[in-house]
């Protein structure tokens, strides 16, 4: 993964997000998805602006089937965003990078 941006799957979801002493935003997508590739530098680039504030990650759908299927996951690319292990806000399909620093923010 690109720099600041951490793979999660399935075995990892509970240490790496849930129990995370930051917010975290979970990008749930795939390699075949044009949306996804689109908003991949996007991440990339908050995961600098956000650096030491927020965890973004990165969960493969089609190689870590439990965790979207426990969220409900219908369409990617989907960005869920967790406080304290908690679901606060939720993004589903391509976004701006203004909004999605708006719900980075949000979550300070």
């Amino acid at each position: 993964m690109a720099d600041g941006v951490f793979e999660i799957g399935d075995g990892n979801f509970d240490a790496e997000v849930l129990k995370s002493d930051l917010p975290v935003m979970v990008d749930f997508w795939a390699p075949w998805c044009g949306p996804c590739k689109a908003i991949g530098p996007m991440v990339e680039e908050l995961a600098k602006d956000f650096d030491g504030k927020v965890k973004l990650t990165k969960c493969n759908v089609d190689d870590n089937p439990v965790t979207p299927s426990k969220y409900g996951i219908k369409a990617i690319p989907t960005l869920i965003f967790f406080k304290d292990g908690a679901v606060v806000d939720q993004i589903t399909g391509m976004s701006t990078k203004t909004k999605l620093t708006e719900t980075l923010n949000s979550l300070l």
